[in-house]
């Protein structure tokens, strides 16, 4: 009887959504100011004689978003946080400059398109293009993304390897969760190694992939197939590996190349 008169109050349904009120004003409080930084952010570039570029840094926000994750948390979801935080980022992105998203769907647009709002969120205008080269061409002008489907019959990718100002930065869906990488996110931005990455090398080397995966793999180089089409093949490569990394040199095939490195996808 003594454990029982002991016991802490259950508040009732009434004092729990009065908090919950006093919560949610807090939030869109500290939402607003967030937002208003990103235009002091802008200024303070502009300021910086950096007016004009593309703010977007892929790999700055993977290390903020594994940062939050790893801080103490009772009952918050890992999805959760992370689909607030790509919202938060997209839209102070949009603040800063131009920024949308064209998205090549190939055999299985919905997936892509959903793919592509998933990561960048409800900020930037997005469109549906018919063809790979429509979304590439987008993602050379002021603040653009590609999103492309890797579910299509034309090699893309090996287009990036003659354009040396675009990489691809991004696989998406980019939590393990939702099944393995069907679209690569391409734009006119720096890739920088997170410390938990993967690379995009595309090949046109003979014979079975399995043969150069063993080969890579005598060179210490972890790959595996991710898409090909067209006489090439595009390989994930297991960490960060520079363009002119020895042991890429060494591998099958006459033209081949990086075309980009992403951050791995989170393990949710």
């Amino acid at each position: 009887m003594a454990d029982a008169d002991h016991q802490p109050a259950v508040p009732s349904l009434e004092e729990v959504r009065a908090r919950l009120d006093v919560i949610d004003s807090s939030i869109l409080a500290l939402i607003d100011e967030r937002a208003g930084l990103a235009g002091q952010v802008a200024a303070a570039k502009a300021a910086a004689g950096d007016a004009g570029k593309f703010a977007l840094r892929p790999g700055r926000e993977a290390q903020l978003i594994r940062r939050l994750l790893a801080r103490p948390r009772k009952d918050a979801a890992m999805g959760v946080i992370i689909r607030v935080w790509r919202e938060l980022m997209a839209d102070s992105l949009s603040r800063q400059g131009p920024f949308h998203v064209s998205v090549f769907g190939g055999r299985d647009p919905v997936r892509s398109l959903d793919a592509a709002r998933v990561r960048f969120g409800v900020a930037p205008p997005m469109r549906m293009v018919g063809k790979a080269d429509d979304a590439i061409a987008a993602a050379r002008t002021p603040g653009g993304v590609a999103v492309l489907s890797l579910a299509s019959d034309t090699p893309w990718w090996g287009r990036l390897l003659a354009e040396p100002n675009l990489r691809v930065f991004a696989a998406l869906p980019c939590l393990n969760a939702w099944g393995p990488a069907s679209a690569l996110a391409v734009a006119a931005v720096e890739v920088e190694p997170t410390g938990g990455d993967q690379t995009f090398w595309v090949t046109d080397a003979p014979g079975p992939a399995a043969s150069v995966v063993a080969a890579l793999a005598r060179d210490g180089a972890a790959a595996e197939l991710l898409a090909e089409a067209g006489g090439l093949r595009l390989f994930t490569l297991a960490g960060y590996y520079q363009p002119e990394d020895e042991r890429l040199a060494r591998a099958p095939g006459r033209l081949s190349g990086v075309i980009g490195a992403a951050p791995d996808p989170f393990d949710v």
